[in-house]
């Protein structure tokens, strides 16, 4: 099962690769060599197909729970001030995608959606200490009336060129339903209240939807 923002370039993919095995076959060219291009190419196919897989997750919904919004490991938890919505202290949560992980942004709670704000901006690393305030993001921030409010921030990195976000002000969601799609490498950065307890450590490797990031004390 592939993601929807992946449908036209997997189609383009795989005519532009077809296109080049008829072109290389083609050619008088040595068998090694012929051999070697298609090999390439069919590896091409398979890093853009794995790239955009969607893949199903057993979401078991509990609203003092935050699960994680995307695949990758922990690299950060601590306290800090978050300065766009909250203005105060938060526990900071952040989850690195490299790009083999499945890129699908998933809502970490379920309940209304109260803020949704895209910001244009660089491409540092993902992992650069400047990049959740000055790389290209997006804040969202949902309202659970069990956990409170939880903002999750989209960043790209320093391949991912395009953040989609289809969280918008006043929706309705599900947690671990799809809230967006970060091309080709990023960060995910979580703020939460400070009470929560934290049930996952650094360098943990976490999956979108299925892995309890904290709950409610």
């Amino acid at each position: 099962m592939f993601h929807k923002e992946g449908h036209k370039i997997i189609v383009l993919t795989l005519i532009v690769v077809v296109g080049l095995f008829l072109l290389v076959d083609s050619f008088n060219l040595a068998s090694w060599l012929s051999t070697l291009i298609m090999l390439a190419l069919l590896v091409f196919l398979i890093l853009i197909l794995q790239f955009f897989r969607n893949p199903k997750r057993n979401i078991f919904f509990n609203d003092t729970h935050v699960v994680s919004p995307v695949d990758g490991k922990v690299v950060v938890i601590e306290e800090v001030e978050e300065p766009e919505y909250f203005k105060d202290k938060r526990i900071q949560v952040s989850v690195f995608m490299s790009p083999i992980n499945v890129h699908v942004t998933r809502y970490p709670i379920g309940g209304e959606v109260v803020f949704s704000k895209y910001h244009p901006g660089k491409y540092l690393v993902a992992w650069h200490p400047k990049a959740s305030e000055e790389n290209e993001r997006t804040t969202v921030v949902v309202e659970n009336p069990s956990f409170g409010k939880v903002l999750y921030r989209q960043i790209a990195g320093a391949l991912a060129k395009r953040i989609v976000n289809y969280a918008k002000p006043n929706d309705k969601v599900n947690q671990g339903d799809d809230s967006g799609f970060i091309k080709f490498g990023s960060r995910v950065d979580l703020f939460l209240p400070l009470d929560s307890e934290i049930k996952v450590q650094l360098n943990q490797k976490v999956r979108g939807g299925e892995s309890v990031i904290a709950e409610k004390k």
